[in-house]
């Protein structure tokens, strides 16, 4: 059966002018003189052939994936065509080899990140052990990979929620024994207000370990949850990767400084960036601008291919990701949270998952009943969205009904009662995308997918002006 939409183009002119770009910028640091950071220019490099290898594949690839039975319907369409599924598979195969074919470039002696001979850039105290580095690299490596064949897994088996919940966990095994191995920090800054009962620092010890493997779970997870629309997922991804992004560059020496004053904000210090005398935000550690660099390395190929693959996945959709793309996005953003050290700034990114998934937990937890599917409902006659519900056929406990009704009084979700004994009798689904219907209105597919990732950007405004605004109320000093 033929495909109900046509593959969408692919102009050649993309092809012959991005190649050149991207071999520049892979052999640049070969070249005399070196460039400061030569091998953050070869991951922009691979990041750009990622982007070309997933805009060009996907299209290629979905015919064989159809024919392994691996596709799907789309449910909020009206024709019922096949669709290719499982995508995330070639988008995690490609992300994975680029970073294996980058491997030489940071941690060889002859393609380092940070120079060996001359005069070191000012302040950077020097090089950090390409051994220790590379441990953590191949470990990072292979829980991304892990994580590709748990997706892939989950893909063709269709495992249930609450036996996927702690799938993640094994994909962070050599992660967090690496961090183990190493010697990894389990101390947190405690915030000026528990100063005078807990200290300046506490030492959670293994309670850091279970923190780090509860993180891997929930990035994977939550964006896994809010799926339903065509470009969800991928997007969450895609603006969660440029936020990290951003945030990494603050860490990273430059030719000229700049200050972004904050005291609207709370702040009693400014922000600054840049300057060869500070390394940005590192404030002349070397260990921190190693650090946003190894994030920088796993960060900018994934943005390349999501921005591939989005290109498919954009309403109507062409391709499907399955659950191994929220597999390997998620934990890719644990690699350089942990290994990073900031979790908490990744954390941040992740609010609106995090609103997500506390509206979600009375579905997920069994005190509302959950169907398999709680996209939105879709009415082919308007090709609108409408919020989609759960029907109780029973009547439901005191504590479910409090919190739902808590909820409808919060405008999260709408409830409809029983006529004569006034019990709920539906609700509409406690995801972000029903409470987006819910409020706003029923809208189209496209504009719904909108109105989500304004609500992404939105949050990763929030969330930078809280890391170094608000941030500066609980914590002293440079916060580094």
């Amino acid at each position: 059966m033929a495909l109900a939409l046509d593959p969408r183009p692919l102009p050649n002119v993309l092809l012959i002018s991005l190649v050149p770009v991207a071999f520049w910028f892979v052999v640049r640091p070969l070249l005399d003189p070196p460039p400061p950071l030569p091998a953050l220019h070869t991951s922009v490099g691979f990041s750009i052939f990622a982007f070309l290898a997933a805009l060009y594949l996907i299209p290629a690839l979905g015919p064989s994936f159809v024919k392994a039975n691996l596709k799907g319907r789309d449910l909020l369409k009206v024709y019922s065509d096949p669709i290719p599924e499982s995508q995330g598979l070639v988008c995690a195969a490609i992300y994975i080899l680029l970073l294996i074919l980058f491997i030489p470039f940071p941690f060889s002696n002859s393609i380092a990140n940070l120079p060996t001979k001359g005069t070191p850039l000012e302040g950077l105290l020097g090089a950090a052990s390409l051994h220790h580095e590379l441990s953590v690299y191949l470990s990072s490596l292979m829980s991304l990979l892990i994580a590709t064949l748990l997706g892939f897994l989950d893909d063709v088996f269709d495992i249930r929620w609450r036996h996927k919940l702690p799938i993640p966990l094994i994909a962070a095994i050599p992660l967090l024994m690496v961090y183990y191995a190493e010697g990894g920090n389990t101390h947190v800054v405690v915030p000026i207000p528990l100063r005078p009962l807990l200290g300046v620092l506490v030492n959670l010890g293994p309670l850091y370990y279970l923190y780090m493997a509860l993180l891997s779970t929930f990035t994977t997870n939550s964006i896994n949850i809010l799926a339903g629309i065509n470009g969800s997922e991928v997007s969450q991804a895609l603006i969660i990767g440029i936020s990290v992004i951003l945030n990494d560059l603050l860490y990273l020496p430059w030719p000229t400084d700049f200050r972004i004053p904050l005291h609207l904000l709370g702040s009693q210090a400014e922000v600054e960036v840049g300057g060869p005398w500070h390394a940005g935000m590192a404030y002349g550690s070397s260990q921190l601008v190693s650090r946003h660099l190894f994030s920088l390395y796993f960060m900018l190929p994934l943005v390349g291919v999501c921005l591939g693959f989005m290109y498919h996945n954009w309403y109507p959709a062409r391709a499907f990701p399955g659950d191994t793309l929220c597999y390997v996005t998620g934990m890719a953003f644990s690699v350089v949270g942990i290994q990073g050290h900031f979790s908490k700034t990744l954390l941040l990114f992740f609010i609106p998952e995090i609103f997500n998934f506390v509206l979600s937990c009375p579905q997920i937890f069994g005190l509302v009943p959950c169907p398999r599917h709680r996209v939105p409902r879709f009415d082919p006659d308007t090709n609108l969205l409408h919020p989609s519900t759960a029907q109780f056929s029973q009547v439901p406990s005191r504590l479910t009904t409090l919190i739902l009704r808590v909820f409808a009084s919060l405008r999260l979700t709408k409830l409809k009662f029983h006529p004569s004994n006034g019990t709920i009798i539906e609700a509409t689904n406690l995801t972000i995308l029903n409470f987006l219907l819910v409020n706003l209105g029923p809208m189209n597919e496209k504009r719904l997918v909108q109105t989500l990732m304004a609500v992404q950007v939105s949050g990763s405004v929030l969330a930078f002006a809280v890391r170094y605004g608000l941030a500066g109320l609980l914590y002293d000093g440079d916060r580094h």
